[in-house]
């Protein structure tokens, strides 16, 4: 099981299994949640990934989904 030392600023390195394994990496945020007494973390996500592709679709407002789907696959 991975551990880490606290440095006298409260400060810790994560150790790179665990943050290969988080998928962490410099400039990155992580969550510390409580649970039953114990913390977990988790890496922090400000923004949703998919917020690049928010209004993508916005031209297409008002149309037909089928249709829409149906010439995404080709037929028509």
């Amino acid at each position: 099981m991975p551990t880490a030392k606290v440095t006298s600023k409260g400060q810790i390195t994560v150790p790179k299994e665990v943050r290969e394994q988080l998928g962490i990496s410099a400039g990155d945020e992580l969550e510390f949640i409580s649970v039953n007494g114990e913390y977990r973390i988790r890496r922090f996500i400000r923004h949703s990934p998919f917020d690049r592709y928010r209004g993508y679709l916005k031209q297409l407002e008002g149309r037909d989904p089928d249709q829409i789907v149906r010439k995404l696959r080709g037929h028509g």
